[in-house]
């Protein structure tokens, strides 16, 4: 199913026989998965998004630290240094980020789920795990690559940063996952 609603409308479009009715139900039906895909996609990341970055706003408020300087820490992973006196473009550069880390995560979520029906089956479980590995691809990958300089990781980051990602990441984004799949999955 997977390969025939992604790859098999395009391999008709580049040389196949597209006038016949299998065609066009198979290129209707290729549409509709893509657009409950993308609605799944967009739906969960942003509802993602949302929750990680509030969750963050309050962890930082507590340490005196606001929004703003908050999403400029985020630019600061592309631009370094430059970032904290970049005022409000880096800041909305900052939330740019967040979000297309979010959507970029509810969409390995959403392909991961058509290859391994366990992720909606058991999609509460599937979705805390997948928050855990949120956390350690941001914090052990992409953070030491970025120019973000290095900080330690304390146990109580550490365990702050893995139940946001639990709560406000991976379950949100399993939930919604499972709620935009077709039934039986």
């Amino acid at each position: 199913m997977f390969l025939h609603g992604y790859l098999v409308p395009f391999c008709r479009a580049v040389g196949g026989d597209s006038g016949s009715r299998v065609d066009s139900n198979a290129n209707r039906e290729a549409a509709g998965t893509r657009t409950i895909a993308l609605r799944a996609i967009v739906a969960a990341g942003l509802t993602a998004g949302i929750l990680d970055i509030a969750a963050a706003i309050c962890l930082m408020a507590a340490r005196g630290i606001g929004p703003a300087r908050l999403l400029q820490g985020i630019a600061s992973g592309v631009l370094g240094p430059a970032a904290f006196t970049g005022g409000m473009t880096a800041a909305c550069l900052g939330g740019f980020f967040h979000f297309l880390i979010a959507l970029a995560a509810a969409a390995v979520f959403w392909f991961a789920s058509r290859y391994f029906c366990f992720f909606l089956r058991h999609n509460v479980v599937c979705g805390a795990g997948f928050g855990i590995a949120v956390w350690m691809f941001m914090n052990l990958a992409v953070i030491p690559m970025s120019a973000v300089p290095p900080r330690p990781l304390t146990s109580q980051s550490v365990a702050i940063g893995l139940l946001v990602h639990v709560v406000c990441v991976g379950l949100p984004i399993s939930l919604i996952v499972k709620r935009y799949s077709p039934q039986g999955s």
